[in-house]
C-alpha cells in the first residue's frame, strides 16, 4: 500500500470523527437542556395527622412511700449481680468494690484502705454520707452521680427494685437507720382538688332554680273561663213550658 492510499484513509477517519463532532455540537445547540426552573407540577402536599398531645408523665412516687412496701427478699435476690464486686457480710474483704456492710448512714469513702475515686473522696470530705436518697440516686445513675467514679455499672432504672436494694441493705447493720416518712400529698394539692369537686357541684344546685324559672306556665286566657259562654250552656233536665195566666172566668175546654 502507498502513501496515497494511506492518506485516504487517514483523511476518511478524520472527516468521519470531524462530522460526528460537529453534529453533536449541533444537536446541543438545538436540544439544550432547561434546568433551574423547578418542577413543572406542584403536587398537593398530603395534610399531616395532628400529633397527639405527649402522655402526661407519671408523677414521681417518693422514696418513703416505695420503701415503706420494698421486699427484703427481693432485694436479696436483686444483689447477686453485685456480688461479682461487693461482698456484704460484716469483718468480709473488699473485692473489686468495698464491702457493704453498715453501708446505710455510713460517711462516703469509708472503708479504710480502699481505692475510692476522687469524686467519693471529695465528697467524703464535704461530710456527705450514704442516705437513702444518695444511695438511691447512686445506684440509678453511677456515673450521673458521681462523674469519674470507678464502678463501671449501668445502674438500677426500676425505683421499686432500687427500694427493695436499700431495704436489704438496711438489714446489713447491727443498728439499722430507720425508713425515711413517706410524704403525704402536699396541702395546696389537697385545696385545688376540693375546689375543683366544689366547682363540679355548683352547676347541678344551680340547675333546679334555673328549671323551676324555666317552666312554662299556661296563659291566663287558658285558665279564666269566659263568662259570655255561661249563659249559653244548656241545661240539661226536663224543659218547663211557659204557660199565659187565664182570665178570669174563661173555660179553658171551649176557648169562651
Amino acid at each position: 500500500m502507498d502513501s496515497f492510499e494511506l492518506n485516504k484513509i487517514i483523511g476518511a477517519v478524520l472527516g468521519t470523527l470531524l462530522f460526528i463532532m460537529g453534529v453533536g455540537f449541533l444537536a446541543e445547540a438545538i436540544y439544550h437542556p432547561i434546568e433551574g426552573r423547578g418542577p413543572g407540577y406542584v403536587l398537593p402536599e398530603p395534610e399531616m395527622a395532628e400529633a397527639s398531645a405527649p402522655a402526661e408523665a407519671a408523677p414521681e412516687v417518693p422514696l418513703g412511700v416505695l420503701l415503706a412496701s420494698a421486699s427484703v427478699d427481693r432485694g436479696a435476690s436483686a444483689v447477686r449481680k453485685c456480688q461479682s464486686c461487693h461482698t456484704f457480710g460484716e469483718g468480709e474483704s473488699a473485692k473489686q468494690g468495698p464491702n457493704l456492710y453498715n453501708i446505710v448512714g455510713a460517711p462516703k469513702a469509708h472503708a479504710e484502705g480502699f481505692a475510692y475515686s476522687d469524686i467519693l473522696l471529695q465528697q467524703r470530705e464535704e461530710g456527705q454520707v450514704w442516705s437513702y436518697e444518695n444511695l438511691d440516686a447512686f445506684l440509678t445513675n453511677p456515673r450521673g452521680y458521681a462523674p469519674g467514679t470507678k464502678m463501671a455499672f449501668a445502674g438500677i432504672r426500676s425505683p421499686e427494685e432500687r427500694a427493695d436494694v436499700l431495704a436489704y441493705l438496711q438489714t446489713l447493720s447491727s443498728d439499722p437507720v430507720p425508713f425515711p416518712a413517706a410524704e403525704e400529698a402536699p396541702a395546696e394539692d389537697e385545696a385545688a382538688s376540693e375546689e375543683a369537686v366544689e366547682e363540679d357541684a355548683a352547676p347541678a344546685e344551680e340547675a333546679i332554680p334555673e328549671a323551676e324559672a324555666t317552666e312554662p306556665t299556661a296563659p291566663e286566657s287558658a285558665v279564666e273561663t269566659p263568662t259570655t259562654t255561661q249563659d249559653e250552656t244548656p241545661v240539661e233536665g226536663t224543659p218547663v213550658q211557659e204557660t199565659t195566666p187565664e182570665a178570669p172566668g174563661s173555660d179553658t175546654t171551649t176557648g169562651q
